[in-house]
């Protein structure tokens, strides 16, 4: 059993699956989100979408930094990970504009205090003004803030994004093809957009990147921050401190900004992706829970993807992977390990599309392509070697 599993987190969510498995897929299955009809206006021409996702465990981290710096701006960060983790979701069914944003926020109060909710909220309405920038309008239509201490030990960031959306503008996925490449944009670096380095980790995998490079330093002193039942060798396993500084890019970042690093947004570069080559883009996967697997939930038909140009992997996923001892198979399953957006599209296009990503300052290639297949297969080339998943 792999470490992740150990924690009783679940990288694929096969009991997830199995408990929605009979409900209604919405109109178009294949698609990033669930889409329904138009049950606001009734107009037979536009769509309902509604995601509801959070931060995750990335919550802990921040209350670890926060307890050992008394740097409450990092809850800042913990804001833009709740609404980049719905916002991109949506992005990639087509949607750009007009987004309705509720928070969920559960705290123990005995632990946070009003001074993190202050800057979590503020948090989520700067970088709302910093989209609006970009001609992303959300909406903040405020949301739920509970003391719930008996629920959670420290605090929960969450929140619900919809949109209404035109049925002629949407992705669906439903025509990614044999013959598309894919184009992959990376999660790591400074986009132009970013005001410091980003480490490319996103908001998944959380758990194994707290336990697996953290000591025991914080599971003696923040006994509040893992489950009591876990057995203690999968318990902050690793050999570092959120303070210890690491070189990055000819530059001295903390772990723990690394590991903090707020959720990229692709939402300036979708927007001008979205607006210009709509009719090149074939399929739009956000390389969230699952890793480099995710795209092969959203398959029209039985294909045969090949990624065989991969990323550079970012240095926190190889801190992560040292720390650990994961291998590959299991690291490309739970961590973006480079890209976090794919394009599925044709070549002439993908060209135009690296050079609109290279603009934002964001790293873009063709990572791979799309083949005939009987079954549905992942093929995964790299320094690595080889990994293929069947499906």
């Amino acid at each position: 059993m792999s470490l992740y599993a150990q924690r009783g987190v679940s990288a694929q969510k096969e009991e997830v699956h199995a408990a929605i498995q009979k409900l209604d897929q919405g109109l178009y299955p294949n698609a990033f989100c669930k889409i329904y009809a138009d049950l606001l206006c009734g107009d037979k021409d536009w769509v309902n979408i509604m995601h509801a996702d959070g931060a995750g465990t990335k919550s802990i981290l921040a209350y670890l930094y926060w307890k050992e710096t008394g740097d409450v701006t990092v809850w800042e960060g913990i804001a833009q990970d709740a609404v980049a983790m719905n916002l991109d979701d949506l992005l990639c069914v087509g949607v750009t504009d007009n987004f309705l944003f509720s928070s969920t926020i559960d705290r123990n109060k005995l632990l946070i205090t009003g001074d993190v909710l202050q800057a979590v909220i503020n948090g989520t309405q700067v970088f709302f003004d910093q989209l609006k920038s970009f001609g992303v309008n959300i909406h903040y239509l405020g949301g739920e803030t509970a003391d719930v201490g008996d629920v959670v030990r420290t605090i929960a960031v969450n929140g619900t994004m919809t949109a209404r959306w035109p049925k002629s503008k949407l992705v669906t996925n439903d025509k990614i093809a044999p013959g598309n490449v894919i184009v992959g944009f990376g999660s790591a670096g400074k986009a132009s957009y970013e005001t410091d380095y980003n480490s490319g980790l996103g908001s998944n995998g959380l758990t194994s990147a707290r336990h697996d490079v953290l000591s025991k330093y914080y599971a003696e002193k923040y006994p509040e921050t893992f489950e009591p039942v876990l057995p203690a060798e999968v318990v902050y396993i690793g050999k570092n401190k959120l303070t210890d500084d690491l070189l990055i890019a000819g530059k001295k970042i903390s772990v723990g900004k690394l590991l903090l690093s707020p959720t990229r947004t692709y939402a300036p570069l979708l927007k001008v992706l979205l607006d210009e080559y709509f009719a090149d883009i074939n399929g739009l996967i956000h390389c969230s829970g699952g890793g480099q697997t995710k795209c092969m939930k959203y398959l029209p038909r039985p294909l045969s993807v090949i990624k065989d140009n991969l990323f550079d992997i970012p240095p926190i996923f190889q801190l992560i992977q040292r720390n650990s001892g994961a291998d590959f198979r299991e690291m490309y399953q739970v961590f973006n390990m480079g890209h976090r957006l794919e394009v599925f599209t044709n070549e002439t296009a993908a060209v135009k599309m690296i050079a609109a990503a290279n603009t934002f300052n964001i790293e873009a290639k063709i990572i791979g392509r799309v083949e005939a297949a009987l079954q549905s297969s992942l093929l995964l080339k790299g320094s690595f070697g080889e990994l293929v998943y069947e499906y």
